[in-house]
């Protein structure tokens, strides 16, 4: 089977939340907005079971664009924490998948769980290659790893807004549409943009998305 990319997702410091619930509708909220923005889930972000999400993807570019996205969207307050895993998704029946790209999935945020937990606190993605996947593959994991430590840490850094004017450059809004959506003017949005880092996001979503096409 071709292989995919499998996620898993759950809520970041889900248990200390006072309203796990308005959580779980705010994310289920963002995949919909994400989706309908960059359709490009084979199966967009949906609850599980307990604090965990799940979704496929094409392929790598695919699955980082979106992802991003979504942590651009997510609300003050709400993280997620995610593991990909490239591999094959065989059908079991119905809606239900399994396969390795579900394994490695899980041993991926395994490892963002340890990351976080040990000297690396922003961490919030991780993707790991299935057994039997090339070289080549393997290769791009270790370069899609290292770029998204540096991606997780400049998205833990931004104010919410900085988000939204993030997410909204991602998606080739001009500055003067984002400042009319902010009440705010097009030079301040140029200052929030360029005090958060934002242009290094939005270059590297510009470079994934070439592979998407």
């Amino acid at each position: 089977m071709t292989s995919r990319v499998a996620v898993i997702a759950d809520i970041v410091g889900s248990r200390t939340l006072a309203d796990r619930a308005g959580a779980q509708r705010a994310i289920i909220d963002t995949s919909r907005q994400v989706h309908d923005d960059h359709p490009v889930a084979e199966s967009p972000l949906a609850p599980t079971v307990g604090d965990e999400f799940q979704a496929v993807f094409p392929g790598l570019a695919a699955a980082l664009t979106s992802l991003l996205l979504i942590q651009l969207h997510l609300p003050e307050g709400i993280g997620l924490r995610f593991g990909l895993g490239v591999g094959a998704v065989d059908p079991v029946g119905g809606d239900i998948t399994d396969g390795p790209g579900w394994w490695a999935a899980r041993a991926a945020i395994d490892e963002a769980h340890r990351l976080q937990d040990r000297a690396v606190p922003h961490a919030r993605t991780r993707v790991a290659a299935a057994q039997g996947e090339d070289a080549a593959m393997v290769e791009r994991m270790a370069l899609a790893n290292a770029y998204l430590l540096a991606r997780d840490e400049l998205v833990a850094s931004m104010s919410e807004r900085a988000r939204r004017l993030t997410y909204g450059r991602c998606l080739g809004r001009t500055q003067r549409e984002l400042a009319d959506a902010e009440g705010i003017t097009q030079p301040a949005v140029s200052q929030a943009l360029a005090s958060a880092g934002s242009a290094a996001l939005v270059a590297g979503f510009a470079d994934l998305r070439e592979g998407l096409a």
